[in-house]
C-alpha cells in the first residue's frame, strides 16, 4: 500500500505525469457522469450526482487548457532536438515524425487563441480557433497512427531476422517495443475518434458520441497513457 502511494506522489511530483492522471480524472468523471445522467427521471439523486461529475470533468478539462499555456516552449526544444530527424534509419518514419512535430508545435498557439477568446482578453470568436486546434490535434493523432503501423512493420521484420539468428534478448526487446507501439495506436485510435467527434455537425460522426462515450474513449486512451509512462520507468530502472 505504502509502494503504491509513493508511486502516485512520485507520478504528481512530475508535469508530465500530473497532466496524465488529471487527464484520467477528467475523463473517468465524464464516463460516470455520463452513465448516472442517463438515470433521469428513474433516480433522481444519481442524475444530481452525474450532472455534478460532468462539471468537475469540464472544470479539470479547462484546467489541463490553462496548463498547456506553458507547453509551447517545451514542444519547441522537442522539436529542435528532434530536426530532420537524420538519427532515423527509416525515411518514412522521419518524415511522418516531422509532420507530426509540425502539427503539434501550430497545435498551442491556435488552442491559446481560443482559450483567450473564451475568457475574453481579446475580442476574437474563438469558434474557428477551437476548430483549427481540433483539426490539428486529429492530424497529429492521424500521424502518430501511421508511424507506429510503419514502425510496426520495421520492428517485425527486426524479429523476423533475430529469429533466424537466434537471438534470444534482442527478441524480446522488440517484442516490447511492438507492444508500446501496438497501444499507441489504440490509444491514438480512441483520442482520434473524440477528435472527430468534435469536429463541426456533419463530418462523419461528429457530435454524435453521448457523454459517457467520449469519457470512456478518453479514459481508454489516459489509461493506456499511464500504463507507458510506467513502462518507461520501468525500463529507465532497469537500464540504471
Amino acid at each position: 500500500m505504502q509502494q503504491a502511494v509513493e508511486s502516485l506522489v512520485r507520478l504528481l511530483e512530475s508535469y508530465r505525469g500530473r497532466d496524465k492522471v488529471i487527464r484520467t480524472v477528467c475523463y473517468g468523471s465524464q464516463l460516470v457522469g455520463g452513465v448516472l445522467s442517463r438515470k433521469a427521471e428513474a433516480d433522481v439523486s444519481s442524475h444530481q450526482l452525474g450532472k455534478s461529475l460532468l462539471l468537475f470533468s469540464a472544470q479539470l478539462s479547462h484546467c489541463r487548457t490553462v496548463l498547456r499555456l506553458f507547453d509551447d516552449l517545451s514542444m519547441l526544444a522537442y522539436s529542435h532536438g528532434y530536426g530532420f530527424g537524420t538519427e532515423e534509419e527509416d525515411k518514412v518514419v522521419r518524415w511522418i515524425s516531422i509532420l507530426n512535430n509540425v502539427a503539434d508545435q501550430l497545435y498551442y498557439p491556435c488552442e491559446h487563441i481560443a482559450w483567450a477568446a473564451d475568457a475574453e482578453l481579446i475580442k476574437l470568436k474563438s469558434d474557428k480557433w477551437w476548430l483549427f486546434s481540433t483539426v490539428l490535434w486529429g492530424t497529429s493523432l492521424l500521424l502518430g497512427i501511421l508511424r507506429s503501423l510503419r514502425v510496426l512493420l520495421l520492428l517485425k521484420k527486426k524479429l523476423k531476422r533475430c529469429e533466424r539468428d537466434g537471438t534470444g534478448s534482442s527478441r524480446s526487446r522488440l517484442r516490447r517495443q511492438m507492444q508500446g507501439e501496438l497501444l499507441s495506436v489504440l490509444s491514438s485510435m480512441a483520442d482520434l475518434s473524440n477528435a472527430v467527434h468534435w469536429m463541426p455537425p456533419g463530418f462523419l460522426w461528429a457530435g454524435r458520441f453521448p457523454s459517457w462515450l467520449v469519457g470512456l474513449m478518453g479514459t481508454t486512451s489516459s489509461v493506456i497513457g499511464l500504463i507507458q509512462m510506467n513502462a518507461g520507468s520501468n525500463d529507465q530502472s532497469e537500464s540504471a
